[in-house]
């Protein structure tokens, strides 16, 4: 879509740089899938971050750095060292997408975290295994914020003015963990009206990620791979659910309800 009200594109090269061309009207740019697909009166300018450079997927001695620009192609594409098992998910979450396959070569983790809607699986992702959001502020220092709390709600984010997504950060022993994947849709192709992912670390806790079915990330944490009833009760503490043509709220507990079921049981 045209964006009739956009009269600037700045293609920054440095950090100084880019500072200098954020502003209340200015929105970064990286894949802009969803950005081009509607119309955005209150911009007139855009700022693209692929002239920075960002490596797209780094291994550290920590974990995994995913820059904010890397596309899902090259996420689902990454080829994890054995001792990541977790890094299976990645494929996973990349295919929750409502969209074409196409849309992985341009879409960016990034934008879909910052986007911020309930159904968005980087968010997905990065919430199952304790990615840490990694901003630039206008200051200068890096601000780090876990992605459960980065996203606040329905796109509503913990970014401040003039904070960009640099990068998200995925620790070794999240990735070191075994995990499970479950998502429901009203339609076979739909948008996620559930997601349950699972996660066994290698020590024995256990962690119960949903996201879609509620509009902000919720980390469920025991010592141990719960039993029915503990799991029922832990998801019985969530008190609101979202509520779209996609799925009405007493549907996405129950589902919800279903899915971690079958995900508790497959890494008990």
């Amino acid at each position: 879509m045209d964006l009739n009200t956009v009269t600037a594109l700045h293609r920054p090269a440095d950090r100084a740089e880019l500072a200098a061309c954020l502003g209340p009207r200015a929105a970064p740019l990286a894949g802009g899938t969803w950005l081009f697909s509607e119309p955005q009166p209150e911009l007139d300018t855009l700022v693209d971050l692929t002239g920075l450079g960002w490596p797209a997927l780094t291994v550290t001695d920590r974990g995994l750095e995913i820059a904010a620009t890397c596309t899902l192609a090259e996420l689902a594409g990454f080829a994890a060292p054995a001792e990541w098992p977790a890094a299976a998910l990645f494929r996973d979450c990349c295919a929750a997408l409502a969209g074409s396959f196409k849309i992985w070569h341009t879409a960016t983790v990034g934008g879909n975290i910052c986007l911020a809607l309930p159904a968005g699986p980087m968010t997905s992702l990065a919430a199952a295994l304790d990615g840490v959001a990694v901003l630039w502020t206008p200051g200068g220092g890096p601000r780090r914020v876990p992605v459960v709390e980065f996203v606040l709600g329905e796109r509503r984010t913990a970014l401040r003015p003039g904070e960009v997504l640099r990068a998200v950060e995925l620790p070794a022993v999240a990735l070191a963990a075994r995990t499970a994947f479950r998502r429901a849709a009203l339609a076979t192709e739909g948008r996620s009206g559930a997601v349950v992912i699972g996660r066994r670390d290698v020590a024995g806790g256990f962690v119960l990620t949903v996201t879609a079915s509620v509009e902000r990330p919720h980390r469920l944490v025991f010592r141990t791979v719960p039993d029915s009833a503990e799991l029922v009760a832990a998801l019985a503490g969530i008190e609101r659910w979202f509520d779209d043509p996609h799925g009405a709220p007493d549907w996405r507990r129950a589902v919800t309800g279903l899915l971690a079921e079958q995900v508790r049981a497959e890494l008990t």
